[in-house]
């Protein structure tokens, strides 16, 4: 038994002195991978350290190329020690291969009877940290190298890239503004020459073009560095701000120039202002607003007006016509004057279209400057040379209707004007028939499909007012609210949103309250050369000029245009009414007309006349009013035989029958019989422009051709009887 314990004793021993010697290798071992790994993880870091702190690059290619040959030979230093950490790194991967160690660490590796084994785990857990940080650590230095090596390069690049390119943009800039020094001053050039100096800055202009792009590209280049973290350096950032401040001072100076020949060839070329000047006489001078709006300094009194000092005096002589009862043909008479001296009644509509179609005014809406204008009336009467063969004053006559317009449609002098406004200006005053005139304003407002909408008509309608409302006129034509008007023409309409061209000519063929004027112009311009063979039986006047009135209430009673319309009567006479207008030479159908019409209101009191009101126009407060013409009995059978009101009845239907080749203007007969245009009776007839009173239809529609021959037998007759 003793010697079994003895030899178990022995082997023990044996072992544990094995052991020992194989613990004393396996530290020895270890000790000399921990040391060197814990230097190559300090040299790793400082390292790392080092190449942090190389950033941010500065924005000077200099010092970046500087910093390349830095970098590299730091880059050399790292490479020459990667094979000394190579074979540490594959000595602790063999050392770790010959004792491997658990994965989770022991929990009483802490306490002071630890046991060689444990002692061992711990020892080869501890190598693999240091390896796997000197690994990770070697990665991360190899990789940062090459990202900042190739950081470099890059900025290198944009750097010398941002020098040459600015460089180059200097030197173009440098011979740009030596071809600016030697532009003559505006004032000085030649008005023949503005073209060719206008077209010589343009083609400089685009010879410029690829500057732009290069001032962009340095632009872009500076701002992809800053993103990266690179700012240029001092003197690279002033002479970038020097590139984009002369660059934008030359832009500003080509466009000022280029703008500014421009302005003096619109303002003294061909097509300008500038040889309006002449349209005034010392010591009238033409000046030109900042909006282009011209006006007019009288040197020798040391004024300044808007109005053309010739214009003046047409206001003025327009003043002479003040003496005219009736607003309506008071209108028409100035507009007369105006229209010739504008030399407007010479320009025929086509020719005006031709105008606006070439001047691509059809958008009505479009908003004309003074200049178009002018450019727009140039082209009107230089047209208007040439198709009638005559000399035209044209620089008169287009600042002339110029300033009419302005007075019209643009009495703020704002300078500005819609198309619609001046195409209705011009067309009211060219020399065309009324028809046509009203066909044309209104296609203007209508859409495609020819229709219009109130509002759409409200708005020619107030383009209209305007010209009686700048003669101080517009009160006797509604006012400038045209709703009223819009209101009568839509009844037109059928209670349709929208009326076509034909539903608004048959409400302007009546002549409504708020555009009368217009018709009583073209009356005014036919009754100009027309001569009658009668004596005036106020002034004696012979032959009559002009319009000539025939007193419907008495024989053989004529009076010229001039006695009728300022109220100047015989003496010791009143003027009776009703009276007929004539414009066009009488025949004698309408004499026989006339006296049958007298005839009948011989046997009429002045209460008849008032209780039967007739207006020649259609007042657009009560619109197809019933009682605009007494509608008389079918039957021709009377309950009385009394001779005279028998005469009177059957005159009275022949009169209405016959009345549809009249119209009237004005009320009925004013109970002190003195001249009051909105209460008088007046009708006006032509062989060319008869046409129906307001209801007119319904005595043709009452009584037959074959009734009105047996009308006038009837009457016939009974005048014999009673004579």
């Amino acid at each position: 038994m003793p010697l079994e314990m003895n030899l178990c004793w022995n082997e023990i021993k044996k072992k544990s002195h094995n052991l020992r010697a194989r613990l004393e290798a396996f530290s020895d071992h270890s000790g000399k991978l921990q040391v060197p790994l814990q230097e190559i993880i300090d040299w790793l870091s400082q390292k790392d350290e080092e190449l942090s702190a190389q950033l941010p690059l500065r924005g000077d290619a200099l010092l970046v190329q500087q910093e390349k040959e830095r970098h590299a030979t730091f880059m050399e230093e790292v490479k020459s020690r990667g094979p000394y950490i190579y074979s540490v790194l594959e000595s602790a991967q063999a050392f770790l291969t010959q004792h491997p160690f658990e994965e989770v660490e022991d929990s009483n590796s802490d306490s002071k009877d630890v046991s060689p084994r444990h002692r061992i785990q711990n020892i080869s857990r501890f190598v693999w940290k240091q390896a796997t940080v000197a690994s990770e650590l070697w990665e991360k230095l190899t990789a940062r190298c090459v990202d900042q090596h190739r950081h470099i390069e890059r900025t290198l690049e944009q750097l010398l890239e941002i020098k040459g390119t600015m460089e180059e943009l200097s030197t173009t800039l440098n011979q740009a503004e030596s071809v600016r020094e030697t532009w003559e001053p505006i004032g000085d050039l030649f008005i023949d020459s503005l073209p060719e100096h206008i077209q010589a800055t343009k083609l400089f202009k685009e010879e410029l073009s690829p500057m732009k792009d290069g001032v962009k590209l340095v632009n872009d280049l500076a701002h992809q560095l800053a993103i990266s973290d690179v700012h240029l350096s001092m003197e690279n950032s002033r002479a970038l701000e020097q590139i984009n401040t002369r660059w934008k001072q030359l832009q500003v100076s080509i466009n000022d120039r280029l703008k500014h020949l421009q302005d003096a060839h619109r303002d003294f070329g061909p097509g300008s202002q500038h040889f309006l000047s002449s349209s005034v006489q010392v010591p009238w001078e033409r000046a030109i607003s900042p909006n282009k709006v011209p006006y007019y300094i009288n040197h020798q009194a040391q004024t300044t007006c808007w109005d053309h000092p010739k214009m003046t005096e047409l206001y003025q002589t327009l003043a002479e016509l003040n003496n005219i009862k009736f607003s309506a043909y008071r209108t028409a008479m100035k507009l007369r004057r105006v229209q010739k001296a504008l030399r407007l009644d010479m320009v025929t509509l086509p020719t005006a279209l031709e105008v606006f179609n070439e001047h691509e005014l059809q958008p009505s809406d479009h908003v004309m400057d003074v200049v178009e204008v002018i450019h727009c009336l140039t082209a009107l009467y230089e047209r208007l040379e040439e198709e009638r063969g005559i000399l035209v004053n044209v620089p008169l006559c287009v600042d002339m209707t110029l300033n009419w317009l302005l007075n019209v449609f643009d009495s703020g002098r704002s300078g500005k004007m819609r198309a619609l406004s001046f195409k209705t200006g011009i067309a009211c005053l060219c020399g065309t028939e009324v028809k046509e005139k009203f066909q044309y304003l209104f296609g203007q407002v209508a859409n495609p499909s020819g229709l219009c909408d109130q509002r759409h008509l409200g708005v020619l309608l107030h383009e209209a007012i305007q010209v009686p409302r700048q003669l101080g006129e517009v009160a006797a034509f509604g006012g400038s609210n045209v709703e009223p008007s819009v209101r009568s023409c839509f009844r037109f309409g059928n209670g349709k949103p929208s009326i076509e061209a034909a539903q608004f000519l048959e409400w302007a063929n009546l002549e409504p309250q708020s555009m009368v004027w217009l018709a009583v112009l073209h009356r005014v311009t036919i009754a100009e050369q027309v001569k009658h063979q009668t004596k005036c039986s106020v002034c004696r006047q012979c032959p009559i000029k002009g319009f000539r009135y025939r007193s419907l209430k008495q024989f053989n009673v004529d009076i010229c245009q001039t006695c009728f319309l300022t109220g100047r009567a015989s003496k010791g006479n009143k003027l009776h009414y009703p009276i007929m207008e004539y414009y066009t030479p009488t025949t004698s159908s309408e004499n026989m007309r006339d006296f049958a019409t007298t005839l009948k209101n011989k046997f009429r009191s002045k209460q008849y006349f008032s209780k039967h009101p007739q207006r020649g126009y259609l007042p657009v407060q009560s619109v197809l009013e019933a009682d605009f013409i007494e509608t008389p009995a079918s039957s021709p059978m009377l309950p009385h035989a009394d001779t005279h009101s028998r005469i009177e009845h059957f005159a009275s239907r022949l009169a209405e029958m016959e009345s549809q080749n009249s119209s009237f203007y004005n009320d009925s007969l004013s109970p002190d019989d003195s001249l009051d245009e909105d209460q008088y009776l007046l009708r006006h007839s032509s062989p060319i422009t008869d046409r129906e009173p307001v209801c007119s239809q319904e005595a043709q529609d009452g009584t037959s051709g074959d009734d009105k021959g047996e009308l006038e037998k009837i009457l016939a007759h009974l005048e014999d009887e009673n004579r």
